[in-house]
């Protein structure tokens, strides 16, 4: 990789561990996966790698303090992680006020304009508290590079980043890569104009500011133009992360998701004819823009409009707990569950519930699903990319059709063989479940050979290391 000479350092608000502190003292820990702990195995030792993480809760906190934040490689797999324990009132405000409660909503078109956003004197404050922590992570990432290391910055979390640890170190080479959308132009601006410009200067101190989509990418573009005059001397790359095929393929196929299977199998019972019930799959977060409730009037209608499809269908919904220290997600998932149970009523008999929801989290059940998903329905009203839209190809038994939003990242590389639909179109979302319900099983099959195709096509491990090549080239 020519990497040899110096680190190869990843910064993130979540690390590749996360530590809970049992009941004896002793501390408890549990590795994460994903792109980047594959990406970082993948270049190999001689690359020196670093992840610099936050402490996210009081186990992390008591490692980092047990440890002076170099954890123990042990715990990491091998993996060198430096834990940054920074103060928990700082984290807060700088984690729920700002990253998640402004530039989230912002990147996902999130706020009710008639009522917010208003920026005074409380988010001035927490803005303070992002800056302390952005300038926690440039500086360890100073203190931790080689000379002419490459730093990857990942998110929105950490947008300032770059240009703080450019001032530190001008010698490293920097990334940053934004795993949500980009706000366009109209909406960016309702940041208050100053903020709007430091965080667009945090990430120009990048060499190279990386996107999951041309359309993001050239969202980004347009706002440094409009807002500070031009990218600068940073350039603008895409990297459309695919799904995992080789894990996703082997876990399916365990034991405990064959159990699930058969639990899902016993669960949705069978149709007046005997047949199976076909099924109508998601799998999110319970995340606003995931478009869970519009989903399920969606369904409601297909139920109401298309009476043939009563006691012959369930929608299989996993709308898993985020964010719920924020009382608008908790609001939100009491609405999912809510409009679940108003359908259940309605249209509900002794022997068929027309909607199967829950709201914990197992992995396995959600892979069970995949397997045996009929229709797979991904219709946020925005998203980064959306990794569930990849993953239910990948894993499907006997081909799935995909329902999936214009407003996904996914659409770029996936529309061709989805149905398409407008996550804000109730009825036309509901037309398209029907056409997905009825789509003939050989064409079914052959869309999800090519969805899958589409799907893998950069697995997390190719992700990590094209931007680490992307860097190197000037």
């Amino acid at each position: 990789m020519g990497f040899a000479q110096g680190h190869v350092l990843v910064a993130s608000n979540r690390g590749p561990v996360s530590y809970d502190v049992r009941e004896d003292g002793s501390l408890g820990v549990r590795r994460g996966g994903g792109g980047l702990v594959s990406g970082l195995s993948a270049i190999g030792p001689d690359a020196d790698a670093v992840w610099v993480c936050a402490a996210l809760g009081e186990g992390d906190r008591e490692a980092v303090r047990r440890t002076g934040g170099a954890l123990d490689p042990a715990d990491t797999g091998g993996q060198r992680v430096r834990m940054l324990g920074i103060p928990p009132d700082v984290y807060a405000a700088a984690y729920n006020g700002i990253a998640n409660s402004v530039l989230w909503f912002v990147h996902h078109m999130l706020y009710d304009i008639p009522v917010e956003p208003a920026f005074g004197t409380e988010f001035r404050e927490q803005w303070a508290a992002y800056e302390t922590y952005n300038r926690a992570f440039a500086e360890a990432l100073a203190d931790e590079a080689a000379e002419g290391a490459a730093v990857l910055v990942q998110d929105y979390h950490l947008a300032l980043v770059p240009g703080m640890l450019r001032e530190l170190r001008p010698d490293l080479r920097i990334g940053h890569f934004s795993h949500t959308p980009w706000a366009p132009v109209e909406y960016f601006r309702l940041l208050p104009d100053d903020i709007a410009a430091q965080l667009l200067r945090g990430i120009l101190g990048a060499d190279r500011a990386a996107f999951l989509t041309h359309r993001w990418a050239g969202a980004f573009t347009a706002c440094c133009k409009d807002a500070v005059g031009g990218t600068g001397t940073t350039r603008v790359g895409v990297h459309g992360l695919g799904a995992d095929a080789d894990f996703l393929r082997e876990r399916a196929h365990r034991a405990d998701v064959d159990d699930r299977i058969a639990t899902l199998r016993d669960q949705l019972g069978t149709a007046p004819d005997g047949t199976p019930r076909r099924t109508v799959v998601r799998v999110d977060r319970t995340e606003l823009s995931k478009n869970i409730v519009r989903g399920l009037h969606a369904y409601r209608e297909l139920l109401d409009t298309r009476p043939e499809w009563h006691g012959r269908v369930v929608h299989v919904a996993f709308a898993y707990p985020s964010r719920q220290d924020l009382a608008v997600y908790r609001d939100y998932m009491t609405e999912v569950s809510r409009v679940a149970e108003e359908i259940n009523s309605a249209y509900g008999t002794d022997g068929w519930t027309p909607v199967m929801l829950r709201l914990d989290d197992d992995f396995a059940r959600s892979l069970a699903a995949y397997r045996i998903a009929d229709v797979a329905l991904v219709n946020p009203v925005r998203d980064g990319m959306n990794l569930v839209a990849k993953e239910v190809p990948v894993v499907s038994d006997a081909g799935c059709a995909l329902v999936l939003s214009r407003e996904a990242g996914a659409y770029e590389e996936m529309g061709d063989d989805a149905i398409v639909v407008n996550p804000y179109d109730v009825s036309g979302t509901a037309a398209a479940l029907h056409t997905a319900l009825t789509m003939g099983d050989a064409e079914r099959a052959e869309r999800t050979k090519r969805l899958a195709a589409a799907a893998t096509a950069l697995p997390p491990t190719q992700w990590f290391l094209d931007q680490l090549r992307a860097l190197e080239k000037k």
